[in-house]
């Protein structure tokens, strides 16, 4: 083939490959770079960085597309970029993030907030952007968990929330001082939650990752009044007393119109540094069997893990996605999270055409 034959056969080939964001197949400007070289043919293709953690597997998906376009042997190797992809406006209040994602718990002591700041930072380190907010007004621990203390500042008449290291943090935590109680009834508790989504400069983001109190409080229904959520995810334990409780969430989020994006089960097993050996604490598989009874998708289960808590009494959240505590099983739900949204995307109605009059 000439170079002008095989570079029309590879942006044909990459026309199967659908835009993970918007379901759709790749646009012309997407293929950055077909280009013949002693190592092979290198391709760059742009993609957003809504789906970041997908980058490897996708990278290899359009090799092997290429691969059988071109019908030969040579190395194919696919560079992928970031393609530049405005996020729209959610709701009333300004907000500009593709997705907004709740963590919620039927009960308190599952994990959820560690589960929530692991998944923030998860998908911020894959390369997203990503804003984490603090919902639980009453019991801050987003602060602790990422070891950040210093008060936010004001500036152009907004809330400049904190960077941690590129992850963008808002947190009642930052506002109160330690140890002291807030004590506020509904109506503020609403204007607290509306002022962290409209008044804080969280400028551009992928994601936005929102902390929830536990229970089955209000805070739902005033996020779902505020804008439209992409989904909320239920965090467990496996046995039966928090599975209870976990369905009383999913219940809750339903109830209010909030997508149910699937579970996590926290705690799921310990497994003895010493001999080896897994122990079922709690029991085994729970929230797994309770997700596909309720039909919607298990995320992903994270074990017991002794340095999981000390990085959580540390505030080293970023010690979680270190081989010695849970990376692999917090990659893998960032992963199986956002594949889960691009089939969505993908399984979506196609965008009327407009017609010129």
């Amino acid at each position: 083939m000439s170079t002008g034959e095989v570079e029309s056969a590879v942006r044909a080939a990459l026309q199967e490959l659908a835009d993970p964001e918007t379901g759709r197949p790749l646009q012309a400007e997407q293929v950055r770079e077909v280009r013949q070289t002693e190592a092979g043919l290198h391709v760059r293709v742009a993609l957003p960085t809504f789906a970041a953690p997908l980058w490897p597997e996708l990278a290899a998906e359009c090799a092997e597309l290429v691969r059988k376009a071109l019908g030969d042997a040579q190395p194919v190797r696919v560079e992928i970029v970031p393609f530049p992809r405005p996020a729209p406006e959610m709701g009333q209040i300004g907000l500009h993030a593709k997705g907004v994602i709740a963590v919620g718990s039927g009960k308190g002591g599952v994990g959820k907030s560690t589960i929530a700041a692991s998944l923030a930072w998860g998908l911020h380190r894959s390369g997203c952007r990503v804003g984490l907010m603090d919902a639980d007004v009453y019991g801050p621990s987003i602060p602790h968990l990422l070891g950040v203390h210093q008060r936010p500042e004001i500036a152009n008449n907004r809330i400049q929330p904190i960077d941690h290291h590129g992850l963008k943090v808002m947190s009642m935590g930052f506002l109160v001082p330690p140890g002291e109680a807030v004590v506020w009834r509904g109506p503020m508790l609403h204007g607290a939650i509306t002022q962290f989504l409209r008044d804080t400069a969280w400028g551009e983001l992928d994601y936005l990752i929102i902390d929830l109190p536990p229970g089955t409080g209000d805070i739902a229904l005033t996020l779902s009044q505020l804008l439209p959520l992409t989904g909320a995810i239920v965090v467990c334990t496996p046995q039966d007393v928090a599975l209870l409780d976990a369905v009383k969430a999913i219940a809750m989020f339903r109830k209010v119109n909030i997508p149910v994006l699937g579970m996590i089960e926290n705690m799921s097993y310990f497994v003895c540094p010493d001999t080896g050996k897994r122990y079922d604490i709690f029991g085994s598989g729970g929230a797994r069997r309770r997700a596909a009874e309720l039909d919607i998708p298990f995320l992903g289960e994270v074990p017991i893990n002794i340095q999981i808590r000390i990085n959580g009494d540390e505030g080293d959240i970023e010690g979680n996605f270190r081989p010695d505590a849970g990376a692999t099983y917090f990659e893998e739900i960032c992963r199986t999270l956002v594949r889960n949204l691009a089939r969505q995307a993908r399984a979506a109605p196609p965008l009327p055409k407009l017609t010129v009059l």
